[in-house]
């Protein structure tokens, strides 16, 4: 078992390692809460690879990997949105303009202690001495 110490390294190689031998590919995950410790080790039975560290700053990046490769694992592409047309931009636009349909800008409340969903506000019960 070899550990790895730079993020961008393991990443690559374990990126390269699922994509040799997918089928024999297991990737796993330990979590270690009073150490504060997140290992992750991936194998092929021949090869094993793995990753320690105590920061938290490695979790956006763990859940990159973990995204990466599960896409991967299921055989899936990126889904880019939809293009959308200049009707539908144009509607987006008109409705963020107006908070509510048909409401000018004039008449919707803009008191500060106004609810805004026309609900009343609950008074707070007085205390017993």
């Amino acid at each position: 078992m070899v550990y790895i110490h730079s993020w961008q390294e393991y990443q690559d190689a374990a990126e390269a390692l699922y994509a040799k031998s997918p089928n024999n590919a297991r990737y796993c995950v330990k979590w270690k809460s009073s150490e504060g410790k997140l290992v992750l080790k991936i194998t092929d039975n021949t090869t094993c690879i793995k990753f320690k560290t105590y920061s938290s700053i490695f979790l956006n990046r763990f859940e990159a990997l973990n995204l990466s490769l599960m896409r991967k694992m299921q055989n899936k592409r990126l889904e880019m949105p939809p293009t959308h047309t200049p009707e539908v931009s144009l509607q987006t636009e008109q409705a963020r303009a107006s908070p509510l349909p048909g409401a000018t800008s004039s008449s919707v409340p803009s008191a500060p202690g106004t609810p805004v969903s026309g609900g009343v506000k609950k008074k707070k019960p007085k205390k017993k001495k």
